[in-house]
């Protein structure tokens, strides 16, 4: 099957096979597949907008057993620099959240091996009780299969009763890449594929807004890239047509700095601006059925990020008002409100403010007001 045939199926919104993905991915020309991922984003997104989010993310507890080789930022249960998040630091920083015009806490922590549902139902409660306008995106499958491991529960149950407390929305953290041989090498004590899935797969029987994510340029193959977006683009078939299921797609490279991978076993990412973009582009083409997908300036820089917006990239992400994680590993790259914008218009766009279920809430280049931005 030769490039014009494939990019017409494509175009088309059809389900490109495996094979044909990986075709595209590893041997069409750059120019023709930014082309082709520009005019799928057109048929899905139409027209010049580039949406942003203000949000902070806070980690609960740098705690964890998983222990994953391309982490810097997690700590054993011992360490005297673990710590768990107090509601004081909390208030503190959601204050900060909401003079900056934000409402959305992204709430993410390590596994740890003390904490059950009870100590995360009644933080998310207590959080609401503080800032009823609060959005909580919260949580992550391997951590939703981590409480339900440790309260022996079923998914559903543990999403339930979280939603119940105050959960608003699902990341799709702890992805990596979803193929076992892969996980297993990579985060072993951490959630496999299956479970990944299995707990998205219940998020969207409960019309939870999710997101999914895959990080890359480690240990994985082309090969096994498609295959994650092939079990995303399946599970996102099978969601209910009430239900949002994944909202967006976010690939983003793995960040080497004093990882394991690096300092073991040498592994670095060596992604080129150019294979970034050639991500973004294969992403928009092979995922018709994921309205948007984001560009990771955070680790790829504004530049690259730019460019991305031109194949098939419709969303620039969050300004991040904190994140440890992947800066823990040396991503520095940094936007606030107004250069997010600066960078969208520069890149020939108009940025548009939303929120984590790609609502509109900027309207004619003001904020609209909301109780939630007063403290």
């Amino acid at each position: 099957m030769n490039f014009e045939t494939i990019y017409s199926k494509a175009l088309a919104l059809k389900f490109l096979t495996p094979d044909e993905g990986l075709k595209l991915y590893t041997s069409a020309p750059t120019d023709e597949l930014i082309f082709v991922a520009s005019q799928i984003r057109q048929k899905l997104v139409p027209g010049n907008k580039v949406t942003w989010i203000i949000d902070r993310n806070v980690n609960i507890t740098n705690i964890c057993y998983s222990q994953c080789k391309f982490c810097n930022f997690y700590r054993k249960k011992n360490a005297s620099d673990g710590y768990i998040t107090s509601i004081e630091e909390y208030q503190k920083k959601i204050k900060t959240l909401f003079n900056q015009g934000g409402n959305q806490l992204l709430l993410q922590g390590g596994l740890h091996p003390k904490l059950g549902l009870g100590f995360y139902t009644g933080l998310f409660s207590r959080l609401k009780e503080l800032f009823p306008e609060l959005r909580l995106h919260a949580l992550s499958p391997p951590e939703i299969v981590h409480i339900a491991r440790k309260e022996k529960l079923s998914f559903r149950k543990v999403l339930e009763e979280l939603v119940s407390a105050g959960l608003d929305s699902l990341p799709g953290a702890g992805a990596e890449i979803l193929c076992d041989h892969i996980r297993k090498e990579l985060s072993p004590l951490k959630a496999n594929t299956g479970e990944w899935l299995d707990v998205m797969r219940e998020a969207h029987k409960m019309n939870l807004v999710t997101s999914a994510t895959m990080m890359f340029g480690h240990i994985e193959s082309k090969k096994d890239r498609i295959a994650h977006l092939k079990v995303l683009r399946d599970l996102q078939s099978e969601k209910p047509d009430t239900s949002p299921g994944f909202i967006a797609f976010i690939p983003w490279t793995f960040q080497d700095q004093g990882t394991v991978l690096k300092s073991k076993l040498g592994i670095e990412n060596a992604i080129s601006s150019e294979e970034y973009i050639r991500t973004i582009a294969l992403s928009r083409i092979f995922l018709p059925n994921i309205k948007n997908i984001q560009a990771s300036w955070l680790t790829v820089g504004k530049s690259t990020g730019q460019l991305c917006l031109h194949a098939g990239a419709n969303d620039f992400g969050s300004i991040m008002i904190e994140e440890n994680v992947v800066s823990a590993a040396g991503a520095s790259h940094k936007f606030d409100a107004e250069s997010i914008q600066a960078a969208i218009r520069e890149a020939g766009f108009i940025p548009q403010l939303r929120n984590q279920a790609y609502v509109e809430e900027w309207n004619d280049g003001r904020l609209k007001k909301s109780k939630s931005r007063k403290v």
